[in-house]
């Protein structure tokens, strides 16, 4: 991030509520809260991008997308399919509503995020993968050109929702045409959200089934509505779930905002955890097959004293989320103005 971009968030995070973003002088000082940047200045996209342009522009490019019968998309048990359409037709089917062509039913919901050209080892870049639409978009200078690590396009159904999950890493999420709701739990919420590796098991967070997870209760819930030209600031390992109000296109901006050989580097989504947190949960899988040979009361009284010692060691009570959680207001806080070098 550059001196002047730090400068505008620590302007930005003095403003009015106790939950909005924070800096210091630092970056690694920052005090890692998401927060919602309005009105930016993200260049013609915001004018250009519509289905006919989209279409035009992005040709007949083919693209692997996820379809479903349901809006709410579920990663976990899969109850979407992978299909392959040119990109033009893709578009077009995604922003209606009934489908006179289409693969499971006349209603099923389309989802597109980009990828690399080689899926296994390279990142998606949009500059890349859709060049003559990348030239509408310009992205926020919010870091250095060397930490950059992939821009993604993300095009959904209306009504489209994805599973709750955290990244790895920082990135924007920037919301480029209709209107998009946002809900996120912080890292120190985790405990309360049934992780299967980065994704909550809870699938329905408007509705969920509290006897399957009576804890979710506990998890405190921040929520946003991106309209066309809105930024979202989405700390890695904060968790976030999607839901499309309307038709829409969006862009999501990843860095690396650890030292580069944190990351693991076959890992072209950027969801992978980073090197140093693997081992050590490989090495927790190794303790915990080790106390499996003592007795059940043995087991039970060493597995207290290691939860202990990882309490001690690791937890901290985060400023960002003690001060958010005396804010009474979930609603994620918001800026007015464009952020300079958009």
């Amino acid at each position: 991030m550059k001196k002047n971009d730090w400068k505008q968030l620590q302007e930005f995070g003095s403003t009015n509520s106790s939950n909005t973003i924070c800096t210091h002088t630092k970056p690694s000082e920052f005090i890692r809260r998401p927060a919602v940047l309005r009105g930016v200045s993200l260049g013609p996209c915001l004018e250009k991008w519509t289905v006919e342009y989209l279409g035009q522009k992005g040709g007949n490019k083919d693209v692997k997308i996820h379809v479903s019968t349901v809006p709410q998309m579920d990663f976990l048990h899969k109850n979407f399919a992978y299909k392959t359409l040119p990109f033009n037709e893709f578009v077009k089917r995604a922003s209606e509503k009934k489908h006179s062509d289409f693969f499971l039913c006349e209603d099923e919901s389309y989802y597109l995020r980009s990828l690399g050209e080689d899926v296994r080892k390279e990142p998606a870049d949009l500059s890349k993968q859709f060049p003559d639409l990348a030239e509408d978009f310009h992205t926020p200078n919010f870091f250095e050109p060397d930490q950059f690590f992939s821009s993604v396009f993300r095009i959904s159904s209306c009504g489209l929702q994805l599973w709750t999950h955290y990244d790895v890493m920082d990135n924007l999420l920037a919301q480029v045409t209709g209107r998009k709701r946002v809900a996120l739990y912080s890292p120190q919420d985790a405990l309360h959200l049934y992780l299967s590796g980065d994704k909550s098991e809870v699938l329905d967070i408007d509705s969920p089934d509290l006897k399957r997870f009576p804890e979710f209760v506990k998890a405190k819930r921040y929520e946003c509505v991106l309209e066309p030209g809105d930024l979202l600031f989405i700390p890695a390992l904060w968790f976030h779930n999607t839901l499309a109000l309307q038709f829409g296109v969006g862009v999501n901006v990843f860095w690396r905002h650890l030292p580069a050989d944190s990351y693991d580097k076959k890992d072209p989504y950027g969801n992978k955890d980073p090197v140093n947190a693997t081992r050590a949960l490989q090495a927790l899988e190794r303790a915990l097959h080790t106390l499996d040979e003592l007795p059940p009361d043995y087991r039970d009284f060493y597995g207290r004293r290691m939860i202990q010692r990882i309490q001690k060691r690791t937890y901290c009570e985060s400023p960002s989320n003690t001060d958010m959680q005396e804010d009474s207001n979930s609603t994620l806080p918001s800026s007015p103005s464009s952020v300079p070098g958009s």
